[in-house]
């Protein structure tokens, strides 16, 4: 998995505790070894990650490793960015994007 650095990663047997039952909204970005465009997304999430910690947390899930999560929401393109609010899906992003951008999206999650 392209590891994004400052960004935890989930799993099958981790998301219910770090990402359903989080405190804040957190941001999962569903991606894999063999995505390019992930590449390019992990200094964004990192620096996201960082200027936005009080706000949001950011979380990645290798869809490889973890099928179960993966079908459980239907991704199947990556990278797939999905913002998950008091246990529920609110918003669902397909695609790189420029920080800018993914911090206007944001916006109304936030």
């Amino acid at each position: 998995m392209i590891k994004a650095a400052g960004v935890d990663e989930v799993t099958d047997e981790t998301f219910d505790a770090e990402v359903m039952k989080a405190g804040l909204p957190v941001l999962v970005e569903f991606t894999a070894d063999w995505c390019g465009p992930c590449r390019q997304l992990a200094p964004v999430l990192s620096a996201l990650a960082v200027e936005e910690a009080d706000r949001l947390k950011i979380v990645q899930l290798d869809v490889d490793r973890n099928p179960e999560t993966t079908a459980k929401y239907g991704v199947l393109s990556m990278p797939t960015l999905m913002v998950f609010r008091a246990g529920e899906p609110v918003k669902a992003m397909v695609g790189a994007r420029p920080k800018r951008r993914l911090a206007r999206e944001l916006e109304d999650v936030l």
